[in-house]
């Protein structure tokens, strides 16, 4: 397995990370109803052009993503079929080369996420009870330590 990391060719590779992210979701998102991750993946391509995109693919073909933006990680999707393969940590490394005191938003209710920025150095420094959209989910704010 050869994993690569490369900026998002476009627009016309949306399509592809939604995919991506829909599969990371469902793996790990079980507070999520049918219904919040439609709600969520309509929305989702509209953050793609705010975010400085970041593709992984494994042998050429997209397998994970990561966003930054002001350092802040305001994304990083694995694809299920890859998960634990070392993508979402090479993301990672990625996004802490470009911004050394990196912050990302994890949703309480996602202890996998929460354990992987925990194991990769971050630490919680606050806490909102809604999430970006207004919702119900409360997410758990992480700063690089």
């Amino acid at each position: 397995m050869t994993v690569a990391l490369r900026p998002v060719s476009g627009a016309e590779e949306y399509p592809r990370l939604v995919e991506i992210w829909r599969s990371s979701v469902e793996a790990t998102h079980d507070f999520l109803t049918p219904e919040d991750v439609s709600f969520f993946a309509e929305r989702v391509p509209g953050y793609f052009p705010g975010v400085d995109l970041t593709v992984a693919t494994v042998d050429g073909v997209a397998a994970g993503f990561s966003g930054t933006a002001y350092g802040e990680l305001a994304m990083l999707f694995v694809h299920a079929d890859h998960r634990g393969a070392g993508i979402g940590s090479a993301l990672l490394r990625k996004a802490f080369a470009e911004f050394p005191v990196l912050t990302v938003d994890v949703n309480e209710q996602n202890p996998q996420a929460l354990g992987f920025y925990l194991h990769h150095g971050f630490v919680v420094v606050g806490r909102s009870e809604l999430d970006s959209e207004g919702r119900p989910f409360p997410l758990l704010h992480l700063r690089r330590a």
